[in-house]
């Protein structure tokens, strides 16, 4: 059974930071594409940022230079450092994880391609 199990929000002024994190347990392969998304309340769910099994990463315009996507492989970890917060990061941020493919072209951001997905950690950047 694959579990992903997200930890690290929290409330934060804007310019803080905070690094969150999804311990994946339970995926069957080697090969994969993991993400991070977001949703505000009365948004649409968007993609944050996106890293592949060969640790190529992408990220939304919107974070570019402010966050950074790893992952820790021997942990089975994923994380998220994202740094300069403003107040429209605001959101439950969730982690998710798919098939290789997905990290494709601009296919990270679609989350309909995603299998599985972790239970969000809430993120408020007050200014």
């Amino acid at each position: 059974q694959v579990q992903l199990v997200e930890s690290g929000g929290g409330s934060v002024q804007a310019g803080g930071s905070l690094r969150l994190s999804c311990v994946v347990s339970g995926y069957p392969y080697s090969s994969y594409c993991m993400g991070w998304f977001r949703q505000a309340p009365g948004k649409e769910r968007e993609g944050v940022a996106g890293i592949s099994s060969d640790g190529s990463t992408s990220y939304a315009d919107s974070v570019k230079g402010r966050f950074t996507i790893s992952q820790d492989t021997a942990k089975n970890t994923l994380d998220l450092q994202m740094n300069s917060l403003k107040p429209e990061d605001t959101a439950m941020y969730y982690c998710a994880a798919g098939d290789f493919f997905v990290c494709n072209r601009n296919n990270w951001k679609v989350g309909g391609l995603y299998h599985y997905w972790g239970q969000g950690t809430q993120v408020t950047v007050s200014s």
